[in-house]
Parts: structure tokens; sequence; C-alpha cells
């Protein structure tokens, strides 16, 4: 079953959700469903509730915008394509929440591998909930 933002989770308590066998969460078991892969290969996983507002990421990213009510960025889109990677990738990137690990990750939906800010240099989520 999803939440209200798309995110599966496990209703029946059981431990069987959208994460592997070995409890390891996948990017692509993050969200609801987004537009196709062919148009809109890679997809921002935002922490939201980690982002303290520094805005370094609205600073260097078209795709990021600081919100004036709550003091916290967000993205415009949550679905990007090659000609937005790279700033969102350097919004990843000079992301200062997390002790530097960053609250912004980029992944790609073709390989299920974080680009940015993958701070373990192997691909893998480095999301903390």
């Amino acid at each position: 079953m999803s939440d209200e933002r798309g995110t599966e989770r496990d209703d029946a308590g059981d431990g069987d959700d959208a994460s592997d066998e070995e409890g390891v969460l996948a990017a692509s078991d993050i969200g609801g469903d987004g537009p196709p892969i062919d148009e809109k290969p890679y997809k921002i996983v935002f922490e939201a509730n980690k982002c303290f507002g520094a805005g370094k990421c609205a600073e260097v990213a078209d795709n990021w915008e600081m919100d004036i009510l709550s003091g916290m960025a967000q993205p415009r889109t949550y679905y990007i394509d090659e000609d937005d990677l790279a700033e969102n990738v350097r919004a990843a990137e000079v992301c200062p929440a997390k002790k530097e690990r960053g609250v912004i990750h980029v992944v790609d939906r073709r390989t299920d591998e974080e680009i940015a800010p993958d701070p373990h240099g192997d691909g893998t989520l480095s999301v903390d909930w």
C-alpha cells in the first residue's frame, strides 16, 4: 500500500514491504509512479525532514527553491532528464545537511544507483529514514 506521498509502506506489519530481502531500501521503492524512464531517467529523493534551510541547493540549481513560509528548500520536480542532471548533482553535492552527506539524492532510475552525493562510493542509496 502507498501513503499520501506514494511511498510504499508495510500495513500488514509483517516486514514484507518494498525493500529487498536484506532490508535495504532501493531508490525505486521510494515515491509514486513517475514519468516513463526514457523521458526522465533520473529521480530526486529528498529527505525534507532533515533540511535546515541553508539554501545552497537553490543557489546552484534552478530546480530548487526556498519556501518563504517554511524556510526550507524544495524541488520544483522530482524527475529530471539529462539537461537538468548536472545542476541537481551539484545541488546534492553542496547540501551541508547530515554532516555534509546531504539530504538531496540524485538517482539513476535505470540502474537504481545513487549518483550524488554517493558518500559510500558504491551507488547505494544513502537515505537515513
